[in-house]
C-alpha cells in the first residue's frame, strides 16, 4: 500500500547536501546522432561539445539541455581502444543506455568521502579537471547494475559544462523547445528481491528517505506486478522510485526490462513542465511516439480526480492521463521506448499541488504497457 512521506530530516543531520541533478550521462553506439534525435524530438539544444577536436582522443561526448535538465550523449571512437573497453562493454551489453546519474554537490571530496566510509564501491576518487575556465571536481561511486552516480562541483567552474568541453555558440536551428524544466525523478529496475537492498543503500549511505511505497496491489494487473519503493534525499530535490518484479501470471514489464537490458538500470526519466498540454502536444508534431489509454479511462476521470483546470476532451485527445491526491493534482504520459530494445522511456509530468507518483492511473497505464509487450511478444 502506499505509504506518506516521512519527514525530511533536520538540514544539520543532511551529511551528503544535494543540490540536484546535475547531467544524466549516456553511453551509446552513435552520440551524434543520438544527440540530433533529442534535439529535433525533445527540442534540447546543443551546448557543448567533447572529442577529437578538442583533444579527447577516445570517444566524443554531445551535450544538450532544456532549461535545467542537461544529458550527455557518450560514445567511444576506436573499436580496440583499452581505455575506453568499460564504453563498448555497456554499450554491447545493454544497448543504449544511461550509464550516469551525476549529482550537483557543494564538495564533491566529502561526498565521495561520506558515501564510501558508509560502504559504496567508489569508481573515480576526488579529481580536480581544470582549463581557462577554471576548476571542477569529480568524484564518482558505483550504484545499481552498470550504474554509477557522480559528485560535481562547480562553483570554481565558469565553462559551458566541464573543463575538456568547449561550448557550441552556433543557433540550433534543429532544436524547438517543449516546456521540459527539470528532471522530476528517475526510476530504476533492479531484479528479484533486490529492492529493499538498494532502499538501504540510498538510506544508509547516501541518507535519503522513503518517500512513498507502493506494493503489489497497489501496482498490478490481471497478468503481472511490481513493487516499488520512492526514496528522496534531504531537500526532495532528488528522488529515486526503485522498482523489482513481483509475482503474476505473465512476464512483468520490470522482467521485460531486465531481460533486453541484461540487468538493474534506468528505466524512465521523468520531466517536468508547467503546461503538459502545450509541451505534449509539440513533442507529438516533432515525432515523440506516447503509450495510449482505452478511451474509457476517460468516461469516470472527472468524478475520480474532481475538477481541474485543463480541458478533458483535450486530455483525451492527447492521452494524458490525471491523478489527485489531498495536496492537489498531477498530470502525466509515458512515451513509448525511445531504443530498440523495450528498455528505457521518458515520462512528462506536471504537478499542481500533487507530489505523488499517479497511484490512480497505474493500472491503466500497465495495461497499456502490456499491450505493448504482447505486440513483441514478450508478455
Amino acid at each position: 500500500m502506499q505509504q506518506l512521506a516521512e519527514q525530511s530530516p533536520p538540514a544539520h543531520t543532511d551529511f551528503l547536501p544535494l543540490n540536484g541533478t546535475d547531467y544524466v550521462e549516456f553511453y551509446v553506439g552513435n552520440a551524434r546522432q543520438a544527440a540530433y534525435y533529442y534535439r529535433a524530438a525533445f527540442g534540447m539544444q546543443l551546448v557543448a561539445y567533447s572529442g577529437p577536436e578538442t583533444g579527447q582522443r577516445g570517444r566524443a561526448s554531445y551535450v544538450v539541455q532544456q532549461s535545467k535538465i542537461r544529458l550527455v550523449l557518450t560514445t567511444p571512437l576506436h573499436p580496440d581502444d583499452s581505455i575506453n573497453e568499460p564504453i563498448h562493454r555497456h554499450i554491447q551489453r545493454h544497448g543504449d543506455g544511461v550509464h550516469n546519474i551525476a549529482l550537483w554537490v557543494d564538495d564533491a571530496e566529502a561526498a565521495y568521502r561520506e558515501t564510501t566510509q558508509r560502504g559504496a564501491r567508489g569508481v573515480r576518487p576526488p579529481e580536480v579537471l581544470r582549463d581557462e575556465n577554471g576548476e571542477a571536481r569529480v568524484s564518482a561511486i558505483a550504484i545499481y547494475g552498470d550504474t554509477i552516480h557522480s559528485f560535481i562541483e562547480r562553483r570554481n567552474y565558469g565553462g559551458p559544462f566541464l573543463p575538456g568541453y568547449v561550448a557550441v555558440n552556433a543557433p540550433d536551428v534543429v532544436a524547438r523547445p517543449v516546456g521540459l524544466k527539470y528532471i522530476d525523478h528517475m526510476v530504476g529496475n533492479v531484479g528479484w528481491g533486490e529492492m529493499n537492498r538498494w532502499v538501504e543503500f540510498y538510506r544508509n549511505v547516501m541518507g535519503f528517505r522513503l518517500y512513498q511505497h507502493f506494493d503489489d496491489k497497489d501496482i498490478s494487473t490481471e497478468y503481472s506486478a511490481l513493487m516499488s519503493k520512492v526514496m528522496a534525499n534531504g531537500n526532495d530535490r532528488v528522488k529515486f522510485p526503485i522498482n523489482e518484479p513481483a509475482e503474476g501470471k505473465r512476464k512483468s514489464q520490470i522482467e521485460e526490462y531486465l531481460e533486453f537490458y541484461q540487468g538493474p538500470g534506468v528505466q524512465h526519466i521523468a520531466m517536468a513542465t508547467d503546461n503538459i498540454v502545450e509541451t505534449v502536444s509539440k513533442l507529438r508534431d516533432q515525432g515523440v511516439e506516447f503509450l495510449r489509454v482505452p478511451g474509457t479511462y476517460y468516461q469516470q476521470l472527472e468524478k475520480r480526480v474532481g475538477k481541474i483546470d485543463e480541458p478533458m476532451e483535450r486530455l483525451q485527445e492527447l492521452g494524458i492521463l490525471v491523478d489527485r491526491d489531498d495536496e492537489g493534482y498531477m498530470l502525466q504520459i509515458f512515451t513509448r521506448p525511445v531504443e530498440d530494445r523495450p528498455t528505457l522511456f521518458y515520462e512528462v509530468i506536471q504537478r499542481k499541488g500533487s507530489r505523488s507518483f499517479g497511484k490512480g492511473n497505474f493500472r491503466a497505464l500497465f495495461e497499456a504497457i502490456e499491450r505493448e509487450q504482447a505486440l513483441r511478444g514478450n508478455l
